[in-house]
């Protein structure tokens, strides 16, 4: 049942380097080596590259050049946002209260733990049993003393898509500052940053066909967010250290393709995730999670009855198909799925579910290989 190549469908982990981006990112790897911060040609023309990076990145979600703050990633750029924003709130007396969904990526979640430890409170919306939160019980959750809300705009494990621009519009009328973690969104479907009303969002190449190791923040003209790191006056004053100028051309070239062949690429995805589906389907036993229609085009997420999903992953991994079983970044955890947790799956469901992600590179010969290879493991049960 071994595949003849090994086939990737876990583009929500990471996503392959486009060849396109490597071959832009190539020249700030060996010859154009300057240093941005200096004045002479050879910094000047590195400069040059961040700033065109810089455009390229802010059309991908409707910014402007001087709203993007690099960073090395999405992680980052949720620390930063989360905790740059309510520190800076707290401190003009804005109140130290964080409102979140219950199905934030760890980024957010970790960084709001910690917060508490220093004085913050921290409320956590529900969700429904697709994933999806309320608006209306978002802005049930605001108080007085509320410093920040930060709700993900599509989830990494089931591709549920949240309603931030309904969350946007009622958390600007309260003149409360809103972060959004688009990690998984960006570069996979049309963001607006004025249309949802959001004051940072977050967001990484390596999700994108970018390379791994950079990402950016918004951070609409006038948010005040404290800086990273101190040092250099790089990002404005908010994160020193001598640019990664390779990186950023990868990611603004990234962000400029993906931008072009966002609506071509999502119908294509939306077509073969169905096709996925709807070939699953009778398989025994089988149950899919998250919601079936606003969701993320590429992400599909199930279980089956009867193979946990340890077994199932490592059974498919040597049929040659590589998926996963959820967040890549929890992979490995004693605990089960907080998202699938919240909502309202048992343990021993979110247990066995596994999820597969569709991306640029996989075919429809892909998807009919993986579903053959599961069929075939199903049915030795």
């Amino acid at each position: 049942m071994q595949s003849v190549k090994p086939v990737y469908l876990d583009y929500a982990a990471t996503s392959p380097l486009d060849p396109r981006v490597c071959d832009a990112m190539q020249p700030y790897l060996t010859y154009v080596y300057g240093n941005p911060s200096s004045l002479h040609g050879f910094g000047q023309a590195a400069r040059r590259a961040v700033m065109r990076a810089r455009e390229q990145t802010a059309a991908l979600i409707g910014a402007q050049p001087d709203e993007i703050y690099f960073t090395s990633g999405g992680t980052e750029s949720d620390n930063w946002a989360v905790r740059g924003i309510a520190e800076e709130r707290r401190a003009a007396g804005g109140g130290a209260h964080i409102v979140i969904s219950a199905v934030e990526h760890a980024a957010v979640r970790a960084t709001c733990r910690c917060l508490e430890r220093c004085g913050f409170s921290v409320t956590e919306v529900a969700v429904d049993g697709q994933g999806r939160v309320d608006p209306a019980a978002v802005e049930a959750a605001l108080r007085a003393d509320t410093a920040l809300v930060s709700i993900m705009t599509a989830n990494n494990e089931v591709g549920t898509l949240q309603p931030i621009q309904e969350i946007g519009d009622r958390v600007r009328a309260h003149g409360i500052p809103f972060h959004t973690d688009a990690v998984q969104a960006a570069g996979h479907i049309p963001l607006d940053v004025n249309a949802l009303q959001v004051d940072a969002l977050s967001f990484s190449a390596h999700k994108f066909c970018g390379p791994k190791g950079v990402g950016a923040l918004y951070l609409r003209r006038g948010t005040k967010c404290a800086p990273l790191l101190y040092g250099g006056a790089q990002e404005r004053d908010s994160r020193a250290g001598t640019e990664n100028v390779a990186a950023l051309v990868g990611c603004g070239h990234a962000a400029e393709l993906a931008r072009a062949e966002m609506a071509v690429e999502a119908q294509r995805l939306r077509d073969d995730t169905e096709h996925l589906r709807t070939m699953l389907s009778a398989v025994d036993g089988i149950a899919f999670y998250g919601a079936q229609t606003e969701r993320l085009a590429g992400i599909l997420n199930f279980g089956i009855e009867g193979f946990g999903q340890d077994t199932l992953l490592i059974r498919l991994d040597l049929a040659g198909f590589a998926v996963s079983a959820g967040s890549a970044c929890s992979a490995g955890a004693a605990h089960p799925s907080h998202v699938l947790r919240a909502m309202g799956l048992s343990e021993a469901e979110a247990r066995r579910a596994i999820r597969v992600s569709l991306g640029r590179f996989t075919t429809r010969a892909d998807v009919t290989a993986f579903v053959d290879a599961l069929r075939q493991i199903a049915s030795e049960r």
